[in-house]
């Protein structure tokens, strides 16, 4: 076969499944032209999972990205005539009280996000799917935008690509794998394949199974992993016969048995009449790396497609006969039965976004049928715009640092994640118990001795909360309230807000040292640092001076938040947190690279240590380390600077700041010093506080913004309630958005702090919301949207010690920003009232900040 040589403005790699298809067919919509796509087999895939999926849609999330991409993708089908909006049931058996109280939670984030998710009992359950038993539920969750994918998502996708081809601004190439990827200076250059060369300044993945494959020719890893699925087919199932229906009832998910159910349809439709009954295994989950995936020539049906042995399902499929008694009626078809492979992830979202090592190289994997189309469309946007509608950092790949990125790691990870697609419900703060130790302080020792309640973020290992402190419980029992709902309590030490407490009355330190630090120099440096600031951080600014800043997007929106200290004329250094370093630092390397700056950015994170020491007698204490005592007295540490000094010896960095509302200094060190550090500290009585109190509880009580969470791109640096005073001279990134927003009249909607007033639920229980809560105007039952159209819900949520009272923060349109408003949120599908406290940034502990400053 002859050799060719071509060029393209992108290349997709993988055009045959649903998601390459989709970016093919978005990226023309956004205006791209010189578009060439391949694939190791047909076009449409013929061994990919879009080859064998189920095809089904549920809107039953509890994240508005994919609550987005799974409603656009259900609309998008719809418009084509190729979706049958059915409807779905998940169920609740009983005595699986915890499968009902999730399905009450779907419900709320439903509202919460945009969703038509519905509880209904258990006789509405058998009236709309005849096949359940109705005695084996207690209720069930009624998704009416539920449904099918038809024919099947691979004619889609064929559709897609034969529409794309007709425009003429793609050419499609079936039958012809990548062998490799032309890279030069971390720039993709070209695309190698078993045909030829094709030269290309972007190439998106849209490998699906073989995704890792790919990666691995740019020298990078992607966190996601095939899992097996068994899929099987019961009949004749003779129902509709003659409708010419695909699928006649509605879904049905018994997630609480890891399963799902639905009919074929008419017997002469795509699967012929059989009722299809899908598992996830719970508890041996069999993964595969995709170098281990069959061939074409190997496989009985497809590479994705493998063989099923009953004894793998024998135990769910007989809980399964008990749900739906036809399953054990009908003939069990072996042929058409088999395990498909679909993907699991690292951390349960995608790899979506441009590499973070080769520039012009996109990744869209890990993305199933029913987020396909939408998934396209927030590839496309981000490509073309440089930003997605909705904030894109849980699905940007370049969340993850390189130590998750090592295969032991991706394995155990996704291992976990396997066996929990379905059941148990994941609480919100779930923590993984597989890939942890990675990354510790040098006293972690120390902290396991105090009894350390121990979560992860980005590798690191953090207390929460010690159990060495639970006689301070007895000191402040009548402030620190009992959990007796277990979702509440689940992950929460009860300790950590006595902690809280007795930091404020005395002193405590926290361990900070996940925080991720970057050092950044070269002749350019201050021209970038200045770029990418919303505050003044370079030019007058004096050295050693730490400054608070953001970074925005062209719109405005805030992308970072963060502390720079400026170390000299060109050299900074960047403390940012532990989950959002990673994506920060490729920011930064990205601009430079964009703007040919003079710039060396260096991952320093594991060079350096941070003990946070607060409290009302936090400078006392320190004196009595100090080699220079008075070097820590008010007149001589302004509040905000950063000065080297040392404790008998020992030198830190001491950065007077604070995040709990209370005096004190973050004091970074080598890491090296960590140890005695620690013990100098515990031998003067600073009490060990669990990061609970920084990351949550005194964090609300302060009314302090955390990025990812209360600060997204789509609302801008005003709505968050972080403008400055005056915006500075020199241009930044966002500026002129910026200034437009400061010259209207007001916002269309406000971050506000919001008090719990009543927290007792229908029980009689006192609730200490974790999560996500639509916010409702009780006068309408309506979830409030502002006029930009985006919807209401708490973004933080915790209860203040302090305070006494549950707080969150959330946006509020324009019209009901008023501090004494009364609302409602629903938790669990039940309302409760809350009080507006503050519009803005105002906090509800200690509002002058007299307490941190003296």
């Amino acid at each position: 076969m002859a050799q060719f040589s071509k060029s393209a403005d992108v290349v997709i790699i993988g055009l045959g499944g649903i998601v390459g298809a989709s970016v093919a067919h978005h990226l023309i919509e956004r205006g791209w032209k010189n578009i060439i796509g391949i694939d190791k087999s047909g076009i449409p895939t013929d061994i990919g999972s879009t080859g064998h999926a189920s095809d089904f849609c549920f809107n039953t999330m509890h994240d508005q990205m994919t609550i987005f991409t799974t409603k656009y993708s259900i609309d998008f089908y719809e418009k084509r005539g190729r979706y049958s909006r059915i409807g779905g049931i998940e169920v609740a058996r009983k005595g699986d009280d915890e499968r009902m109280l999730e399905l009450e939670r779907r419900v709320s984030s439903g509202r919460a996000f945009g969703s038509r998710v519905e509880m209904i009992t258990a006789a509405k359950a058998k009236e709309l799917m005849p096949l359940v038993e109705e005695d084996q539920i207690q209720g069930a969750l009624w998704d009416p935008d539920a449904g099918l994918v038809i024919p099947r998502s691979q004619v889609v996708a064929g559709e897609l690509i034969r529409d794309a081809e007709e425009t003429g601004k793609l050419e499609s190439i079936p039958n012809t794998p990548c062998t490799g990827l032309d890279i030069q200076n971390g720039t993709i250059k070209g695309v190698h394949t078993s045909r030829g060369y094709i030269a290309t300044p972007k190439v998106v993945v849209c490998a699906g199974l073989w995704g890792r494959l790919i990666a691995e020719m740019a020298g990078e890893d992607l966190p996601v992993m095939p899992v097996d699925h068994p899929l099987t087919f019961f009949g004749p199932f003779e129902e509709f016969a003659g409708t010419g229906k695909e699928i006649g009832y509605p879904l049905l998910r018994d997630q609480g048995n890891s399963a799902y159910l639905r009919d074929t349809g008419d017997p002469k439709s795509t699967e012929g009449g059989q009722i299809e009954w899908g598992y996830y295994e719970e508890k041996e989950p069999r993964l595969c790396h995709p170098r281990d995936i069959l061939e074409k020539e190997q496989a009985r049906l497809s590479p994705s497609q493998r063989d099923l042995e009953m004894e793998q399902i024998i135990e769910p499929l007989e809980r399964a006969m008990e749900l739906t008694p036809i399953l054990g009626e009908l003939g069990y078809n072996e042929k058409h039965s088999f395990n498909g492979l679909l993907q699991v992830t690292a951390d349960g979202g995608p790899s979506i976004g441009e590499s973070p090592s080769v520039r012009g190289l996109w990744y869209g994997v890990s993305v199933w049928v029913k987020d396909g189309p939408g998934t396209g469309k927030i590839i496309a946007d981000w490509m073309t715009d440089g930003r997605t509608h909705i904030d894109h950092h849980a699905i940007d790949y370049a969340r993850f640092y390189p130590i998750q990125k090592s295969e032991k790691f991706i394995h155990d990870r996704c291992f976990e994640s396997a066996f929990k697609i379905y059941n148990p419900p994941v609480h919100n703060r779930e923590p993984y118990s597989k890939g942890r130790n990675l990354r510790s302080a040098p006293y972690h020792l120390r902290e396991r001795e105090l009894g350390g309640y121990f979560m992860e973020i980005a590798g690191w290992e953090r207390a929460h909360g010690y159990a060495s402190n639970e006689h301070l419980l007895e000191k402040y029992a009548d402030r620190v309230p009992e959990r007796l709902h277990e979702w509440d309590n689940r992950h929460f030490w009860r300790v950590s807000n006595a902690e809280h407490l007795e930091l404020s009355e005395n002193v405590g330190m926290v361990n900070l040292s996940h925080f991720a630090i970057y050092d950044i120099s070269g002749s350019d440096a201050a021209t970038l640092m200045e770029y990418v600031s919303s505050s003044k951080v370079a030019g007058d600014t004096a050295i050693g001076k730490g400054v608070y800043t953001n970074f925005l997007d062209d719109t405005g929106g805030v992308m970072a938040d963060l502390t720079l200290l400026r170390l000299g004329e060109n050299r900074f250094q960047m403390i940012d947190g532990g989950d959002a370093g990673n994506r920060d630092a490729t920011y930064l390397r990205r601009m430079a690279q964009d703007k040919e700056w003079d710039v060396f950015i260096e991952d320093r994170t594991d060079h350096y240590g941070c003990i946070g020491v607060w409290g009302p007698n936090a400078r006392e204490t320190l004196k009595k380390l100090a080699d220079d005592p008075a070097g820590l007295d008010l007149e001589n540490f302004a509040f905000g600077a950063a000065k080297d000094f040392t404790l008998r010896g020992v030198p830190v960095k001491g950065f007077r700041i604070s995040y709990v509302g209370e005096q004190g200094w973050e004091l970074h060190f080598s890491m090296a010093y960590g140890l005695a550090l620690w013990d100098m500290f515990r031998e003067v009585g600073i009490t060990p506080v669990g990061v609970e109190t920084y990351a949550n509880s005194r964090r609300l009580e302060k009314s302090l913004r955390l990025q990812n969470a209360d600060l997204l791109t789509e609302y801008n640096l005003l709505e968050a309630g972080l403008a400055r005073p005056k915006v500075k001279a020199a241009d930044f990134r966002g500026k002129e958005a910026n200034l437009t927003q400061r010259d209207l009249p007001h916002q269309a909607a406000m971050l506000c702090t919001l008090t719990v007033t009543d927290n007792t639920d229908k029980d009689g229980i006192a609730r200490y919301m974790v999560g996500t809560c639509p916010i409702v105007d009780p006068k309408t039952n309506e979830v409030l949207i502002d006029a930009k159209g985006r919807r209401s819900y708490t973004t933080s949520m915790a209860f203040g010690p302090s305070i006494g009272k549950n707080i969150a923060l959330g946006y509020l349109p324009h019209d009901y920003c008023e501090e004494g408003r009364q609302l409602e949120i629903e938790y669990f599908n039940q309302k409760f009232p809350v009080q507006v406290e503050a519009v803005g940034m105002k906090a509800l502990y200690d509002p002058t900040n007299a307490r941190m400053k003296s």
